[in-house]
């Protein structure tokens, strides 16, 4: 009897014809322009990579309000709608392929920061540095009509450090008189403020060809990059023995390793092979208890160590088995499945362990990481070199699940088969209907469901839970979202 394959559905002729049935009912629904783009690319057009080599990464930032998504809409020549409705720094994060004048590029809208009085200066470098750290260029936005303010002062300084080509953009400026406000932004110090108005198109031009002037043609970052070795990050809580394991890959002292805590501070690069395969191993700072209470070069290695996992595919988180497994263990964990990377938990130093304290760990693995109960588990020890191979299987099931993409028919089919057997509950008499589902996109796998009525938490996650026992996802987060649409009127 052979093995069936995720995804693979025996009747495909039938879950066409559930897929075509509830396509046609969906134009009984209100869709926007973004729902209909959607459902016509079924996620085509998010999966697509890139053509020769890394295009170069252009971040747009500045505080809410200035006008970035505006200006994003105008470099693109379309409305793009933001498929995201999750919240977070990480998920409001997302890239678009652009063009100027025959010139490729990939687009970051970061979103907007909140200047939060409890630690302006911190949120500031949270939500900026990681930005700027994975892009080869920067558009600063500044609303001409407000001015300078505090809060664009700690970006400076920010964009100073990072060395990275800034082109200063004094928005908002629609007519001369408003061009006088724009100049005395010359007081930043980052240059020539190029004056524009996003809503209106005036300026854009002059400002893009000035980026093109200062933008690499390939990028040295490639932190959206496809194809090449797969990126690796190696993460976890400092001491932990990250540096040691890279050592041990490396086959040569190719970090600094010392007992005391925090010896690496910058995130190194190493091509190391594995299993038959060529990888490349980035070896993070690590990260503290909470980013708040750091200071100095704690608190900026533990940014990198953040843009080091968004620029990976896949993170090792490594935790040390003959400790209990802390807090520190477990916001590492969430860190890698906020940024929607595919993930491997490697528990170090297993050969110290004896039979009792290997039982117990069981069950603290079991309590406080059952969350992640998909991730492959590897037991090493970094420092002999001891089954460090089995890294290799967990690694490829988890970015063959980060890649891996579920047939629209077969998805409907199945959620079809889910739902009769396990309605959602009634809430104040209506009870809300699933009226379509397709997977929006790879990396990670994001699915986006159409509804009738408004889906709990609950339903959702037991929705997700389903879908990775039906198809798999071993090592990879998988996002679930729900579009409510309401009925045409007649």
């Amino acid at each position: 009897m052979s093995e069936s394959i995720p995804g693979e559905s025996p009747d495909a002729s039938a879950d066409e014809s559930v897929e075509h049935a509830l396509r046609v009912g969906l134009n009984d629904f209100e869709l926007s322009d973004a729902d209909r783009a959607l459902l016509e690319s079924d996620g085509a057009l998010a999966d697509a990579a890139p053509e020769g080599g890394a295009r170069p990464v252009v971040a747009i930032i500045g505080r809410p309000n200035v006008g970035k998504s505006t200006l994003v809409n105008r470099v693109l020549g379309r409305r793009e709608a933001v498929v995201e409705d999750v919240p977070g720094v990480t998920r409001d994060r997302v890239a678009y392929d652009a063009e100027w004048s025959g010139r490729d590029f990939t687009l970051v809208d970061t979103g907007g920061w909140e200047v939060d009085a409890s630690g302006i200066h911190l949120r500031v470098a949270e939500q900026a540095e990681v930005a700027i750290e994975l892009a080869d260029a920067v558009l600063f936005v500044v609303d001409a009509k407000v001015g300078a303010t505090d809060t664009d002062e700690a970006v400076v300084k920010l964009l100073r450090r990072s060395k990275k080509p800034v082109v200063l953009i004094a928005n908002k400026v629609d007519d001369q008189k408003t061009e006088l406000d724009a100049a005395t932004l010359w007081s930043l110090g980052l240059g020539q403020p190029w004056p524009i108005s996003a809503l209106h198109g005036r300026g854009t031009g002059d400002a893009l060809d000035a980026l093109l002037d200062v933008l690499p043609e390939k990028s040295a970052v490639a932190a959206y990059e496809r194809g090449g070795p797969r990126r690796v990050a190696l993460i976890g809580r400092p001491n932990v023995g990250k540096s040691s394991l890279l050592n041990k890959l490396a086959g040569e002292d190719r970090v600094v390793v010392d007992n005391v805590a925090g010896t690496t501070r910058d995130p190194v690069d190493e091509l190391i092979e594995l299993g038959g395969k060529t990888w490349r191993f980035v070896d993070t700072a690590g990260i503290r208890r909470r980013v708040h209470l750091t200071r100095g070069a704690d608190f900026y290695a533990s940014l990198r160590t953040q843009a080091a996992i968004e620029k990976a595919e896949v993170a090792v988180v490594l935790i040390d088995a003959e400790d209990n497994i802390a807090e520190q263990d477990v916001r590492v964990v969430q860190q890698v499945v906020d940024a929607g990377r595919a993930l491997v938990l490697a528990f170090n130093k297993w050969d110290l362990l004896d039979e009792e304290r290997r039982r117990y760990l069981e069950r603290e693995i079991e309590r406080d990481l059952g969350q992640v109960a998909w991730a492959p588990r590897a037991n090493i020890s970094a420092l002999t070199g001891r089954h460090v191979d089995r890294l290799v299987p967990g690694l490829e099931v988890a970015l063959d699940s980060w890649d891996q993409r579920v047939p629209t028919g077969r998805l409907n089919s199945f959620l079809g088969e889910v739902v009769a057997g396990h309605p959602h509950p009634v809430r104040g008499g209506k009870q809300p209907r699933i009226l379509f589902a397709t997977q929006a996109s790879t990396r990670p796998p994001r699915f986006v469901v159409f509804a009738s009525g408004f889906i709990e938490a609950g339903y959702r996650r037991f929705l997700e839970r389903r879908i990775r026992e039906e198809f798999g996802f071993e090592g990879s987060p998988i996002e679930l979202s729900v579009r409510v649409r309401e009925k045409r009127r007649r």
